[in-house]
């Protein structure tokens, strides 16, 4: 009886302590295919949005869709426990916009716009994955207040964002971003059992790592 008893506390300190661990968003298995499929699509974006542009060349975004790696670092050093659902949520919103426009620059016959053309529908069959894999309520769920400003401003009508909130950047740049923050935000579709890589570190890019996740064609 008292080994019975004791056993019985044990694992209610164990279920007691599982409950006090930080809840971590898992990324559902369904997502990984579709991410890894527009993963492959994004290891040629140097050929497409480097060599086939002229040299310099930028086009005109929103500032919030300048959207790297050390913008998700602040966000979760200013908001205690942000849902990583959250992130995930914008990274969706920020990067159909950055489609959106680099495909809006280029004339119908640029040898890069298939590949562009191409690599939206990728993204919207990952984002259709990702809605389907989300119960309803979580996806309507009241962003947090610093979040929804972004929101609001990536939704805002075109004449009425201020001149000051327009920015000029790359293609190339921009599809980096949306490379490194998607394998940041969706890193367990990509982790190797092998070896472990930091996706949310600045270190690991700049060192060329992304060479070994995505070889250039």
């Amino acid at each position: 009886m008292v080994q019975l008893s004791t056993s019985i506390c044990l694992v209610g300190g164990l279920l007691g302590l599982f409950l006090l661990l930080p809840v971590m968003a898992s990324t559902p298995a369904s997502m990984c295919t579709p991410l890894k499929t527009l993963n492959d699509s994004l290891s040629h974006r140097r050929r497409y949005m480097k060599h086939n542009f002229p040299i310099n060349y930028t086009i005109r975004v929103h500032e919030r869709e300048i959207f790297k790696l050390s913008n998700i670092s602040r966000m979760k050093l200013k908001m205690e426990e942000l849902d990583e659902l959250v992130l995930q949520r914008l990274w969706f919103q920020v990067n159909q916009g950055v489609l959106k426009k680099i495909i809006r620059v280029m004339p119908e016959r640029h040898p890069s716009r298939p590949y562009t053309a191409e690599l939206e529908k990728r993204f919207r069959d990952a984002e259709g994955v990702f809605v389907q894999s989300h119960p309803a309520e979580e996806l309507q769920q009241d962003l947090p207040e610093p979040i929804q400003d972004i929101w609001d401003a990536l939704t805002e009508e075109t004449d009425r964002v201020p001149e000051s909130s327009w920015r000029f950047a790359s293609p190339k740049s921009l599809l980096d971003n949306f490379c490194h923050t998607m394998c940041c935000l969706f890193s367990e579709c990509f982790a190797s059992a092998e070896v472990q890589q930091d996706y949310c570190g600045v270190s690991h890019w700049r060192k060329g790592r992304k060479k070994d996740l995505q070889p250039e064609s």
